[in-house]
This record gives structure tokens, C-alpha cells and sequence, in this order.
């Protein structure tokens, strides 16, 4: 196997010289930059439209998105770091070499929900409704943004043999994300890993969700509940995925993946809040019920 292939041997999928960059006029610019800056401006796009369509300014959320990307990206760097630490602290020029790969996603996704309220502050506007109208744009942007991973080598899980099985070669991927397990599994004399296409799992259940929320849009019940059937949506989905990557974070000192406790947090305090809320809304209205007979 040629060190830029890439093959999904049981699918008959055989790709050649894959490159992780191309030139443009002199400057290498990688794929997976690019492929994250595509995924950005179609969750921007889809931000917009669903503005458009629920009678709200699209140019609100175009103005958002100027910070929102901003602060994810730093956002989803400063937790990639903290979380791996061991390996930047004797290599403290890496945490800028972001185009190598190290964007993590919930990261970005706190940096974002942070910049959403503050925004929506600032603005006078109502964070709960631009957080419904904006989510479906941040799990699409998700979704695409997993193909950067996929031009990387990068975010697959344990060995695995099945259909779906992805072969990659040994020198195209880091050492530290090949498991004992993977090792084990090498045939003699090969050159390539058997492995999960993680990266390919979440972005389809990327897609999942963001079905799931554009389907829901006309039947929720309150400002915020499309945030939390995101959180929850795609918390399930990360929480079994997590379980198979191999290069996960862990919190520190300990062996338990940080990311798949989050993805299990924000699926409990999502379901927990719907009920609340929806607990709190089903009394409002008995009570206003009530009022009316009287």
C-alpha cells in the first residue's frame, strides 16, 4: 500500500495518491482546513436560510457567525491542548500548528454557546430562538467538517475487519493513535492498519440529527428545545463513537475518555431540561385553564 492511499477494501473502494494539501500559488494549503472553512460556511448558509424562513434577519446571524467561528475555533484548540497536554507541554510551538489536525469539537462547541449568549446580550435579542434557528448549521457544518479528519488519517478507532473496515498506511497516521489492539492485528509483512472510520460514523449520525431537527423545527414547544435535542442527539451519538476511537483524550490523570463523559452530561441535562420545561409549560397552561372557568 502507497503511503498517500487510502481503501475500503470490503466496500471494492481503492483510492490513490490521496493528498492531505495542494499548492496555490506557492502556498500549501491543507484539505483539512479547507474542508473545516466549507463546513463553517455551509452551517453559516443554513443559519441563514432557517432565519430567513421563521421571519427572522439572516444578516443577524452572518454577523454572529464573524464571532461564532472566531472563538470555536479557539475554542475547540484550547480544550484539543488542555486535554493533551503531556504531549504539547515539551512541544509548546505545536498549539499553534493547527493545520496538522487538533480541533476539538465540544470545544468548539462551548466557545461557541458562549459567544451565542454574550452576542445575544450585547444585541438585546433572545439567545434561546438564535440558538434554534443556528443549530441546525453547526451539525451540518459538523458533518463536514469530519471529512478534514478523514484527509488527515485521523480520527478512526480500533481495529476492525468488517465492511466498513478502512485500511490506512502505517506511515500516513500517528503512532500514537495505533493501539496495542491495532498493532496486534497487522498481517506480517503489510504495511497498513485494519481500523473503525470513526470519522465516517459521526458524520452520518451528524446527518441523523440534523434530519432529526429540521423535521422537529414546526413541532417544538419552546425557544431552546431545538438546542437541547441537538446536545442530546449528537451527546448519544459521541458517546458511543468515543467508546472506539483510539485517539481520544482522557480526563487527567486517568483513563477515562473526557469526551464521552461530556457527551454523556449534556444527554442527561438535555433530556432533564425538556421534561422540566415541558413540565412547567403543561402546569402554566392547566393553570391558565383554570383561570379561564373561574
Amino acid at each position: 500500500m502507497n503511503a498517500a492511499d487510502i481503501a475500503f477494501p470490503n466496500l471494492g473502494i481503492y483510492l490513490k495518491d490521496v493528498p492531505k494539501s495542494f499548492s496555490l500559488f506557492g502556498i500549501e494549503v491543507a484539505y483539512y482546513g479547507l474542508i473545516i472553512g466549507l463546513g463553517m460556511l455551509a452551517g453559516v448558509l443554513l443559519a441563514a436560510r432557517q432565519a430567513k424562513v421563521t421571519g427572522q434577519d439572516p444578516e443577524t446571524y452572518w454577523d454572529f457567525a464573524l464571532y461564532a467561528v472566531f472563538f470555536s475555533v479557539i475554542g475547540a484548540r484550547i480544550y484539543y491542548v488542555i486535554f493533551a497536554w503531556d504531549y504539547y507541554k515539551d512541544n509548546l510551538a505545536g498549539i499553534f500548528q493547527v493545520r496538522n489536525g487538533g480541533l476539538a469539537i465540544y470545544g468548539g462547541v462551548i466557545g461557541g454557546f458562549i459567544t451565542l449568549f454574550v452576542y445575544a446580550k450585547i444585541k438585546k435579542r433572545d439567545p434561546l430562538l438564535m440558538g434554534d434557528t443556528a443549530i441546525p448549521g453547526l451539525i451540518l457544518g459538523q458533518a463536514v467538517g469530519r471529512w478534514g479528519n478523514f484527509m488527515n488519517r485521523e480520527v478512526f478507532g480500533e481495529y476492525y475487519d468488517g465492511l466498513f473496515s478502512m485500511q490506512l498506511p502505517l506511515e500516513a497516521v500517528r503512532a500514537r493513535d495505533v493501539s496495542e489492539n491495532i498493532a496486534a492485528h497487522i498481517p506480517e509483512g503489510a504495511n497498513y492498519i485494519n481500523v473503525h472510520p470513526t470519522f465516517l460514523y459521526e458524520s452520518l449520525w451528524n446527518l441523523l440529527v440534523l434530519g432529526a431537527l429540521l423535521f422537529y423545527r414546526k413541532h417544538k414547544k419552546f425557544h431552546g428545545e431545538l438546542c437541547l435535542l441537538y446536545l442530546g442527539g449528537y451527546g448519544l451519538g459521541r458517546f458511543v463513537i468515543e467508546g472506539i476511537r483510539t485517539d481520544t483524550l482522557f480526563l487527567p490523570g486517568t483513563q477515562v475518555p473526557v469526551s464521552q463523559v461530556l457527551a454523556a452530561v449534556m444527554l442527561a441535562a438535555a433530556l432533564v431540561a425538556d421534561v422540566v420545561v415541558r413540565v412547567k409549560l403543561r402546569g402554566k397552561a392547566l393553570s391558565q385553564g383554570e383561570e379561564k372557568k373561574i
